[in-house]
């Protein structure tokens, strides 16, 4: 299945269990708001989908992963309302990753930014190429990382978090990365990553789902209270 919109797509596969969702944007792999919406609603229905084992997300093109939000949306922004619209798209889409009872791995095949970090560290579990770099862009654009803030101070903590949110124009390493905790793995290439990918995704599809569902409630222990002012630990799903 592909849902195309604004020149991006975003594609589902399932095959033996494991369900593919790989998503596209001509601008770097940025997400504008529609792209963000049909991939919450398709993480949403295949996390409920009995065929459905294990998840991995991906995007396509070279070099980036994902460059975060659509900033030809932020420019247009005139209103109180399209602001809360513009912020909550990434919110929805870790929520989605947060409530689905499938582990979730992402293949970090290029840099992460803003967005893109908060979509690796909301994945289960993510594995990376050499030149995965990350960086949290907002404060340089006269915002911060709320939407996905949350998420990452999880994942790699209060310190490591501060340092990407301050140094706004810093990129780190994906060795920095894996490091701090976003990354579960990093390889010297993109042909290793996708053999450990492999490999982990056939591994989970014949593990209890039961117990993995379990798992993720513990994975997110503490997240339970959500507010959409977004003090809690993510926005809720609405």
């Amino acid at each position: 299945m592909i849902t195309e919109i604004n020149d991006g797509y975003v594609k589902t596969e399932r095959e033996h269990g494991i369900t593919t969702i790989e998503f596209y944007h001509p601008q770097s792999n940025s997400l504008p708001g529609r792209l963000l919406e049909s991939m919450a609603h398709i993480i949403h229905s295949e996390g409920i989908n009995p065929d459905t084992k294990v998840i991995i997300l991906k995007s396509a093109g070279a070099n980036v992963f994902c460059s975060g939000a659509s900033f030809k949306e932020l420019e247009a922004i005139t209103t109180e309302a399209q602001g809360t619209q513009f912020f909550s798209g990434f919110s929805r889409v870790i929520n989605v990753m947060r409530k689905a009872p499938k582990f979730i791995i992402a293949r970090i095949h290029g840099k992460c930014i803003g967005g893109g970090v908060g979509i690796a560290a909301a994945a289960d579990y993510a594995i990376a190429a050499e030149g995965a770099e990350v960086k949290l862009s907002e404060l340089s654009v006269g915002i911060g990382p709320f939407a996905v803030g949350p998420a990452v101070e999880r994942k790699i903590g209060l310190s490591a978090f501060t340092q990407l949110t301050i140094d706004a124009e810093m990129w780190r390493s994906a060795d920095w990365a894996k490091r701090k905790g976003l990354y579960a793995e990093l390889h010297g290439d993109i042909a290793a990553v996708d053999g450990s990918i492999e490999r982990l995704a056939n591994h989970l599809t014949h593990s209890n789902p039961e117990a993995m569902r379990e798992l993720k409630k513990i994975f997110w222990k503490g997240c339970e209270h959500i507010t959409k002012s977004g003090k809690g630990c993510l926005q809720t799903l609405s």
